[in-house]
């Protein structure tokens, strides 16, 4: 029998879309052993942006992948809905990550000899519900440039190509990691309105790692780690519009 749901899962009310329980992950390499994740207790609730900060090596990246089923924890608990993770197997893990999660990256993974509506649509082709490719490139403010390659991209345009396919399916969550680390501050805005309009109209749970500090001003909630551990919760009292960052 699965061990019982976190109380985090039901904090002041509200329903967790995912939580753990003593998350520890640890890689060996020979007789080396690095404990990237230890004993996280977290949840992420519904509709809310989430902003997880601290050091490389703190275990975020880890974390998001485990909550993306891209990795499996050592020991400790994972819920989706209530649903214990533990024992998914692959074929199980497959369908969430293809039914539930949507995945950006600091890079953007573009194909590069599709446009920009083909990338997306790839996503919508294997999707349970999806919604209209061009329609997901509109909400990130692409659709006059839908027919473009990424060749033909900026940077910041790639990304947000990027933003429109992990969206297309309509995910519960939508995970993030450093999606603005390779762009200037100026494209990083851009960036980061996209994912905050995903966020507000769609109602998609999201969370998105970074190491800038200026952009947990626009979360509802700011996660902040070190040493595989979570060393503070915060929530924003008031959202700074995404506009106003700057770094």
């Amino acid at each position: 029998m699965p061990p019982p749901l976190p109380d985090t899962s039901t904090a002041a009310g509200r329903r967790a879309v995912l939580a753990t329980s003593g998350l520890t992950k640890i890689y060996r390499s020979g007789e080396v052993e690095v404990q990237a994740l230890r004993g996280v207790k977290m949840a992420l609730y519904r509709s809310e942006l989430v902003v997880l900060v601290g050091p490389s090596g703190s275990g975020k990246s880890t974390l998001l992948n485990i909550l993306g089923g891209l990795d499996t924890p050592t020991a400790g608990s994972v819920w989706f809905d209530d649903k214990p993770m533990a024992s998914a197997d692959e074929a199980a893990l497959t369908r969430y990550r293809r039914d539930h999660i949507g995945f950006v990256f600091q890079f953007y993974n573009l194909i590069p000899s599709l446009t920009a509506l083909e990338n997306v649509a790839l996503v919508t082709e294997i999707a349970r519900d999806p919604m209209d490719p061009a329609e997901a490139l509109e909400l990130v403010g692409l659709d006059e440039r839908a027919d473009h390659f990424p060749a033909q991209l900026s940077g910041g345009e790639q990304q947000r190509v990027a933003i429109a396919r992990a969206i297309a399916k309509r995910p519960d969550i939508l995970l993030c990691d450093e999606p603005t680390g390779a762009l200037d501050s100026k494209t990083g805005i851009l960036v980061l309105a996209a994912i905050e309009r995903v966020n507000r109209e769609l109602g998609t749970t999201t969370a998105l790692i970074t190491h800038n500090l200026v952009i947990a001003d626009m979360a509802d909630r700011v996660i902040t780690f070190a040493d595989g551990r979570i060393t503070t919760v915060r929530e924003n009292a008031e959202k700074r519009p995404v506009q106003e960052l700057a770094w």
